[in-house]
Formats: C-alpha cells, structure tokens, sequence
C-alpha cells in the first residue's frame, strides 16, 4: 500500500459523526455491499486500533528518547567532571589535559599592549 498524506482533523471528525449517524440508521441496506453498516464499523475498528497502537508506540519512542537524553547528559557531565580532574592533577599545560581535547595554556596567545593609534608623536 502506498503511503498517503494524512486526513485532515476536521475531516477526520466530520467521518466520525457521518459514522455515528449511519449507525443510527435503523433500515440502511446499500446496494454495494463493501458499504455495509457491518464493513464500516470494522474499518472504523481498524483504525481506532491503528491510532491507538500509533499513540502506544509514540508513547515509548518519547519514553526512549528521554531516557537516551538523560544517559547523554549524565555522560556530558561524567567526562567534565574527568577533564576537571585531570586539570587539577596534571595541570592545564600537561599532554595529559591536551590529549581530553582541550587547549594548553601555554597554546593561548598573551595579550599584547599596543601604542593607541590616537597617540602622536610630537617632536
């Protein structure tokens, strides 16, 4: 089966009321029998189940998806907490703190002090 755009929400209701009213149809008997109060109602059955097993299973991909991000972030804040340690162990100039991916301090540029350009020089 192909896969289809969803129904629009208002039309999607509108078929839920035109339902409700064909059941209270006491003599509908279509010609086309796929048409069949019976038929219907077992379409209607298939995707009630059908949402409800969507909304299940979005339910546990949220579920899934939170507990993966808290795993992410108790991981985040494991290796800070081990690049801090290693900085007051080796120091922030050691290989040791280079090698977690973090820069020397020694690697920074020093600030210079430059003359102001506005400054002339008067002779």
């Amino acid at each position: 089966m192909s896969r289809q755009n969803r129904l629009n929400k208002r039309v999607l209701q509108e078929d839920r009321e035109a339902y409700a009213a064909l059941q209270a149809i006491v003599d509908y008997n279509p010609s086309n029998k796929d048409f069949e109060l019976a038929k219907v109602t077992e379409s209607h059955q298939a995707m009630v189940t059908d949402q409800t097993d969507e909304i299940q299973k979005h339910a546990v991909a949220n579920a899934s998806s939170d507990k993966a991000t808290n795993s992410e972030r108790g991981f985040h804040d494991k290796i800070l907490g081990a690049k801090n340690q290693v900085k007051a162990q080796y120091g922030e100039n050691s290989d040791e703190y280079a090698s977690l991916g973090m820069k020397k301090k020694s690697e920074y540029k020093r600030g210079r002090r430059t003359g102001s350009n506005n400054a002339v020089n008067k002779s």
